[in-house]
């Protein structure tokens, strides 16, 4: 199913940030970790990923480092203390709306 754009966009940063928690990764891997652990519900292009890594890691919560793999080179990046501390409270933030969102989805008519 196609999700809109709109509804994603606020936990891109928080998919990148998990999938980086279990792993150090380069932009194409992160891509196709999402695309795949979504069943290809969230399909992210450069143009999206990019910007969110530059931003995590200008804010401290990614570092990154350049790797030569048979002549060609990646950048990596990993997960910092500051970016898993990031990760948790942003997990939080999300478990509170989904259950918000559920709960009203899920609301039964006022009787008046």
């Amino acid at each position: 199913m196609k999700i809109n754009k709109e509804l994603s966009k606020g936990s891109n940063a928080l998919m990148v940030l998990s999938v980086l928690a279990r792993q150090e990764m380069y932009g194409y891997q992160i891509v196709k970790t999402i695309e795949n652990a979504s069943d290809e519900t969230f399909v992210m292009n450069e143009g999206t990923l990019y910007p969110i890594l530059h931003a995590l890691e200008k804010d401290g919560a990614l570092d990154a480092y350049w790797v030569e793999v048979e002549g060609r080179k990646r950048k990596y990046y990993r997960i910092t203390d500051k970016g898993r501390k990031e990760l948790a409270k942003k997990k939080t933030e999300w478990e509170s709306y989904a259950t918000a969102v559920r709960k009203v989805l899920d609301v039964k008519p006022a009787s008046t």
